[in-house]
């Protein structure tokens, strides 16, 4: 089974998970080479992987008595594809927003007096 959208989304709320993941993109790694650059203990680390692995986003094995970290990019496809559909939206220009407001409302409008 897929892990869910909300199990991807959480694991890559964390900026430390994101970082992880940007490592990654590099190459295979070791969990102790994965450690290294971060003030944290490695079983810290070690448990930003087990989110990770629990999202389908990485895998971990065992190649002798190393405990290696892969990639899975194909993972996050889903959540790219859900956050694609809101690429249909214009971006909202705030400014031209409260133009078209100051026109709209009268100004003695309770409305308009937000400030």
């Amino acid at each position: 089974m897929a892990p869910s959208l909300d199990m991807v989304f959480s694991a890559l709320a964390d900026p430390t998970r994101r970082e992880i993941l940007s490592m990654l993109l590099e190459d295979d790694m070791a969990v102790t080479d994965v450690a290294e650059p971060f003030a944290m203990s490695l079983a810290a680390v070690s448990k930003h992987l087990a989110v990770l692995a629990a999202a389908g986003l990485i895998t971990q094995e065992r190649r002798g008595r190393v405990k290696w970290c892969k990639l899975e990019p194909d993972a996050m496809r889903a959540a790219s594809v859900w956050m694609q559909g809101f690429g249909q939206f214009e971006p909202v220009h705030l400014e031209a927003f409260e133009r078209f407001l100051r026109q709209e409302l009268p100004e003695g409008d309770p409305a308009s007096e937000h400030e």
